[in-house]
Parts: structure tokens; C-alpha cells; sequence
């Protein structure tokens, strides 16, 4: 074991060569402790901690006792998970027969973990158990006719539970408490889908007799109640004052070097990751690393070990979704068991699987949004112990606003999450699925306040049928091919899937029809767990992409051109010298070839042309438009007009996250000198999802203070003509050309009212 350096010495370190640009540091917390209102039964009382209930945790308790749907917002390892056990516990122990209970993890590893935890609660009556993708036959069978606390995931739920509700008629009839845990992560179009999700199982309760309570936890995220209440359709309280204790924790940000100070290009923040997991494992301290992606997972995970001298290079372990169960499980227990000294990972540890014991977690790069931040440093330090966090910045706009901006990370509140339930395109679907499962009837307008009109459009899509009862209540029944819940993926709003398929014809993945023309043409290099394959046919008509073993010594990306008509205007606002407006979009993509680079560098190879159909979206958007006597006062003479409108959208792009829970691939962006209904200088920002998810409308309502960031973002980047700190996008259709940093900089400003800077 290596010698334990001091959290100090780790900083100091960091420090000594001038990687470090901010350190926090976070003060000891003591806790507040509370009482129930009433106490429990004498055969659960020993399930309350020795040490008494946290404040938090005792009105939690007493508000789902008292069966008010709650969500519980608080920091990690504040106990949010006994808030919802104990009654979970009491209804089992109450009453004529058990009451049971649903709980619901976006993971499978969550919900391994709370099956632990309850096993360990010693409740006499208490049945639990998973019932996932990863759930024997047989004990899906024992599940339905013995469980009274079930543990699964939305995809089960729909397509396991729901579609055969009546085989399940005694645990619904019974159900008490649903429990949908990690609430931040339901956001935008799968946030839409649970929504949808949750109507149809209360629905499927009523059938039965029970209309159980909702609880609902969370990370600090902006306006948690807002979000549980659309989820489910009902009022919620919000429990968000946290009463836990917690150790000191320090925070420190690290920018990578510099290497090309013109092109504004850094040391790879993978490379600087690895140098800091390395030191840290040699100082004797247990890390968690997360990455955004699983390629860089496998990368980093294989770099430490690398690096680690031979009797700690078997420490070293990935964890990504992708694995085998029993792969899962096998590090699962050698994280809780402490063998493991290091564990890379992507978002799929992020959650609240308690691993307990680690020292130190390192951020390869801003996770995208304020929750998730604090969500992935608290993994650490949850034993109350002293810890350390180190966010390693990454190279594009939102990670060096942090890098300038760092007291922005502590003090700005957590960002709202969104979703859209009246989004025609997932609501219609879910509506088929709810007929399927038993006839859509008037009152079902309940649930969704769109019923007729979305009954209307699927009659004239022939997969309903209008069916009166005796009574002469119209009912409208599934009459549709197949089965309706099986055209559903819970977490996109494609209309449909194209599979990608290897040489002798096994499936390796599937991406959305919509993007199969950006990410699987023909040519095009696709990597699938850390594996690069390349594309040697995109049939779309059999909605097929063909796929071969690839070396992995080239990437690719594609050229295309983007046409938008406004649909509808719905909201209109001044901002500075520009106007702003709101409204419907139709996007019309059309991917007109590729690029092929050499992999590690954006050296340019080839450019091939490709003759694909276009991709229709219609869609929410933000746009704004200019006078032309506003670019003449920014001193933008025509000819830089569509390189300033191009290096601004990308820019508040890639600063959208600072002011709502997304990212960049959550939105698309369009900009054009002469729109073709105005004729005015225009900027679209639009949801990058049929029907939209919410992002356009809090970017609207945000407009003030995010064209401001905007402008930090330009004023603030050290390069010359622009580079992915400020201006330059991943996704850029058009290779990123033109833009001009400058001139996008004059332009904002002057809209704001600022001396431009030219």
C-alpha cells in the first residue's frame, strides 16, 4: 500500500505546476436531527438509525406516511433512500395483507443496490426483488405472485408489466407507494416518456381498485416539485433543505496546457485525467472517474493502469452500461469489498449506487449540467470523511466558462429539467399502448388533457377503432398491427430504429432513423464499445447498415445542408437590439457527404459526396433576428455577415447548458443571413426532437442572461480566429466554415449595448 498523503498535499501537487486555476473549499457540515410524528410499529422500529433521524428525513417520512406524493431533493448520501423504505416497510407490516410497493431506477446497478439495502432491513413479510432484462424466467414468474416490493426500470415497466396488467391484478390492486428514484435524469424526451408512462400505470391502478402515493428523490435540481408534479400529474411537496452532516470537502479545477496557443487546442483533458487518477491511487487514496462517453472510459481506465506500477494495475477497473450482468455485479462487489482502487466509468455510477469509501473523484471534463456535477463529486466522501474533487476542463465553450468563471460553479442554482407532455409525437403512442391495455374512454381525459385530439389523430391513422359500450360511451380500442408498446424506444422520439449489423449478420447496435444519414451512411465510422466498425452500406429501406471490423486509424464526420421555414410564431420579445421569437419550425437536413480524418488530429484526408434523402423535423425553436442597420452599427461589413451569424449560433449552442439541463446534442442550430420570411439577419435554435422537449421554451425565457454568456464566452477565449472553446462545434454540418469569432463578438455586443470591439 502506498503511503497516505494528506488531501493537502494532493492540492499542493496540482498546484505546483500550474494545472490548478481554482480550489474550493467546502466546510464541514454538523447535522440536524428530527422525530416522526407518530411512531412506528414495534416490528420496523429497529430499521430508524442508532443515531436518530436527519430533519429532512423525519418530514419526509411523516408527508408519505400521510400519503402526500413528496419528492426528496437533497445532497448525496443525506439518506434519501430510508425516507421511502420505512413506510415501504410499514405497509407491508400493516393491514390485512401487505401492501406493496413499485420503485422504479433508471439503472439496473440502482436497483441491485436498494435490493441490498432491503434485504438488510430484516422485515419480517418484506418479499423484494428486481425484475429486469437481466431477471430468470423463473423468477419473473415468483415475482408476480409473491413480490410486495418490486424494483425494475421504465423499459420493463412498459414493456413487461403494463401490456399484461391483469397478470399482475393482485400486486396492483395492492400497490401503495410508487417510488421513482434519480428524478434528475428524467428529463427532455425521456423525462416525456416516463410522464406518459405513469398515466398509463395509475390508469392500470384504478382498474384495480388502489391509487397509490408517488415519492420521488433527487439531486439538487432547479424546481424538483414542478418536475415530480408533471411526471405524475399531481400535486407534490418538496422536501430540499438538507440537514446531513458532511465532511470537508475540496474541490479543485484543473486546466489542461496549452499546446497550441493560436488554435486555442489544450492537452487531451483524457491524457491530464489519467496523470491525476495515477497520483492519486499512488497516494493511497480509493477514485472514481467519470467520463462522458464509453470509448473514453475503456481509454482512461487503460491508461491508469498503464501507468500504475504491477501490483496495482489489477486494481484498476471500467464500469459502463454495455457489460454482461454478471460483469456488472462481479465489480459491483469489488467496489463495496474495497479491492478496487480505482474505478472509471461513464454516468451509470453517478447515481446513488452506494460504493462507500472513496476518497477522490475526477471529472473528465464538466458533466454538462450543476446537478450531475454535484452529483458525481459527492460520490466521494460519503462515509463523512475528508475528500477531494478534481474537474479536469475540457476544450469547448461550457467547460472554460467554468475554467474563467469558477465561484459561477458553486453559487449559480441548479439548472430546471423539462419535459413536454403535450409533444403529439410521444403522446399519441403512449395513448395506442393505453388502449391496447384497455379500452380509452372519456374519463380518461384525467390523464391526459389532450385525449380527443389525440384519439382523433390515431382514428384517422387506422390504429384506433371507436367502439361504443352498452351504454353508448364511446370507447376507442387498439386496432392497429402488433403490438403498440413494441414501436416505442422510452428514450428517443424517432418514428422508428435502423440496426446496424456485422459481416455475418449479428446485430451490434441500432441508432434513430432520423440520424441513420449523419452516423451510419455509407462510409461512415461508428464506434460501439470502443470498437470502430466501418459502414459499408446503408440500406434505409430495409432500415439496415451494414458494418466491418475498422482499425480505428480514421473518424469521420458529415457535410450537410439545413433548410427551416417557421411554422407558427408563438411568443415574440425584445432582447437588447434584436427580437426574439418563439414558435414551430420545420428543419430539412440533408446529408450531402463526409469528411475523413486521421484519427487523434483534425487533419483532413478526403471528402466524399453522398446522396442521401433528406430528414424532415418539426419542431420548437428560438430565433433572432437583426435589423441590418444593427451589423452596420457593429462595424460587420456584408461579407463577414454569415461568419458572425455562424460563430454566434455555435457559441450560445455550446452555452445553452448554463441555463437549462441539456446539452448540445439535445439541440440544433441554424443561421442565415437573409431568412426567407423576414429577409433579416436570423440566428434558430431549435429542440433537436420532433414536437420539441422544453429546451426552446427556457431558452427563451433565459434569453437576457444566455446572449450575455454568449458574449463572455468570445470575449474571454485567449485564441486568435476562433477554436472549440468558443466557436467551433463537433456537429457542425458544414465543416465549421464559415466563422468568424470577431465578428460574432461585435454583434452581441452591440445587441446588449456594449462598445464592440472593432
Amino acid at each position: 500500500m502506498a503511503e497516505l498523503s494528506t488531501i493537502d498535499d494532493l492540492v499542493d501537487q496540482l498546484d505546483g505546476d500550474g494545472r490548478l486555476v481554482h480550489l474550493e473549499t467546502l466546510a464541514e457540515r454538523f447535522g440536524s436531527y428530527g422525530t416522526l410524528a407518530r411512531p412506528l410499529p414495534e416490528s420496523i422500529a429497529h430499521c430508524l438509525p442508532d443515531s436518530g433521524l436527519f430533519q429532512h428525513q423525519a418530514r419526509a417520512m411523516d408527508l408519505i406516511r400521510d400519503r402526500q406524493s413528496t419528492v426528496i431533493a437533497t445532497g448525496t448520501a443525506s439518506g434519501k433512500s430510508l425516507c421511502y423504505q420505512v413506510p415501504i416497510a410499514e405497509a407491508v407490516v400493516t393491514g390485512i395483507r401487505p401492501g406493496c410497493s413499485l420503485l422504479i431506477y433508471p439503472t439496473k446497478a440502482l436497483a441491485q443496490d436498494q435490493l441490498r439495502s432491503f434485504g438488510d432491513m430484516n422485515v419480517p413479510g418484506l418479499q423484494a426483488t428486481t425484475y429486469d432484462g437481466d431477471t430468470p424466467r423463473d423468477r419473473r414468474t415468483w415475482a408476480r405472485s409473491n413480490a410486495n416490493v418490486l424494483l425494475t426500470n421504465p423499459e420493463m415497466l412498459h414493456h413487461g408489466i403494463l401490456p399484461h396488467h391483469a397478470k399482475w391484478a393482485t400486486f396492483l390492486k395492492r400497490l401503495e407507494y410508487i417510488v421513482i428514484d434519480e428524478l434528475h435524469v428524467l428529463r427532455g424526451i425521456f423525462g416525456t416518456h416516463v410522464a406518459h408512462l405513469m398515466r398509463r400505470l395509475l390508469r392500470a391502478c384504478a382498474l384495480y381498485g388502489s391509487s397509490p402515493t408517488f415519492v420521488f428523490t433527487s439531486a439538487t435540481i432547479g424546481s424538483p416539485a414542478r418536475l415530480a408534479s408533471e411526471l405524475c400529474g399531481s400535486p407534490v411537496v418538496a422536501v430540499d433543505d438538507d440537514a446531513s452532516p458532511c465532511g470537508q470537502r475540496q474541490i479543485a479545477l484543473v486546466q489542461p496546457a496549452l499546446i497550441d496557443v493560436d488554435r486555442g487546442i489544450r492537452q487531451s483533458p483524457a491524457t491530464e485525467t489519467i496523470r491525476v487518477v495515477t497520483e492519486l491511487v499512488l497516494s493511497g487514496r480509493r477514485v472514481i472517474a467519470f467520463c462522458s462517453s464509453r470509448a473514453l472510459t475503456e481509454r482512461v481506465a487503460a491508461g491508469v493502469a498503464r501507468a500504475l506500477p504491477p501490483e496495482l494495475s489489477d486494481t484498476v477497473r471500467p464500469y459502463r452500461s454495455g457489460y454482461l450482468a454478471a460483469e456488472r455485479r462481479e465489480i459491483e462487489a469489488e467496489l463495496v469489498a474495497g479491492s478496487v482502487r480505482a474505478v472509471v466509468t461513464t454516468s451509470a455510477l453517478e447515481l446513488g449506487v452506494d460504493i462507500g469509501g472513496l476518497d477522490a473523484t475526477v471529472l473528465c471534463g464538466f458533466p454538462g449540467t450543476i446537478a450531475s456535477f454535484w452529483q458525481q463529486i459527492g460520490r466521494a466522501g460519503r462515509s463523512g470523511q475528508e475528500s477531494l474533487a478534481v474537474l479536469v476542463t475540457g476544450d469547448d465553450q461550457l467547460d472554460q466558462w467554468f475554467a474563467h468563471h469558477p465561484k459561477d460553479l458553486f453559487e449559480r442554482p441548479p439548472e430546471p429539467a423539462v419535459i413536454n407532455v403535450d409533444n403529439p409525437n410521444i403522446l399519441d403512442p403512449h395513448l395506442g399502448c393505453a388502449a391496447y391495455e384497455h379500452p380509452l374512454m372519456p374519463a380518461d381525459a384525467h390523464y391526459w388533457d389532450d385525449l380527443d385530439d389525440g384519439v382523433r389523430r390515431l382514428v384517422l391513422n387506422d390504429e384506433l377503432r371507436i367502439r361504443p359500450d352498452r351504454r353508448r360511451i364511446p370507447r376507442a380500442v387498439w386496432g392497429g398491427r402488433g403490438m403498440p408498446f413494441q414501436r416505442i424506444g422510452l428514450r428517443s422520439a424517432s418514428a422508428g430504429e435502423v440496426k446496424i449489423v456485422d459481416e455475418a449478420g449479428d446485430k451490434i447496435g441500432t441508432v434513430e432513423l432520423g440520424r441513420a444519414g449523419a452516423l451510419v451512411h455509407t462510409g461512415a465510422i461508428y464506434l460501439h464499445r470502443g470498437q470502430p466498425w466501418k459502414i459499408s452500406e446503408l440500406d434505409l429501406h430495409a432500415r439496415t447498415a451494414f458494418a466491418e471490423r475498422d482499425d480505428g486509424s480514421t473518424w469521420t464526420s458529415t457535410l450537410s445542408d439545413i433548410a427551416i421555414e417557421v411554422v407558427s410564431t408563438g411568443a415574440t420579445k425584445p432582447v437588447g437590439q434584436s427580437t426574439l421569437n418563439l414558435g414551430m419550425v420545420k428543419v430539412t437536413t440533408t446529408v450531402t457527404g463526409y469528411q475523413i480524418r486521421a484519427a487523434g488530429g483534425r487533419d483532413l484526408i478526403e471528402t466524399v459526396e453522398l446522396d442521401l434523402p433528406p430528414q424532415e423535423l418539426v419542431t420548437t425553436a428560438i430565433w433572432y433576428e437583426w435589423q441590418p442597420e444593427i451589423l452596420k452599427m457593429a462595424g460587420i461589413a456584408d461579407f463577414k455577415v454569415p461568419g458572425a451569424l455562424h460563430a454566434a449560433e455555435h457559441a450560445a449552442i455550446g452555452i445553452l447548458p448554463l441555463f437549462t439541463i441539456c446539452d448540445r446534442w439535445d439541440v440544433g442550430g441554424v443561421s442565415i443571413a437573409a431568412a426567407p420570411e423576414s429577409g433579416l439577419p436570423t440566428i434558430f435554435i431549435y429542440d433537436g426532437y420532433p414536437g420539441g422537449a422544453g429546451i426552446a421554451d427556457l431558452a427563451f425565457d433565459a434569453a437576457d442572461r444566455h446572449l450575455d454568456a454568449t458574449a463572455e464566452v468570445l470575449d474571454n477565449c485567449d485564441c486568435q480566429t476562433g477554436c472549440p472553446s468558443c466557436v467551433q462545434s463537433p456537429k457542425c454540418g458544414n465543416g465549421n466554415e464559415p466563422l468568424d469569432k470577431n465578428a460574432a463578438l461585435a454583434l452581441i455586443s452591440t445587441t446588449l449595448g456594449f462598445d464592440a470591439p472593432f
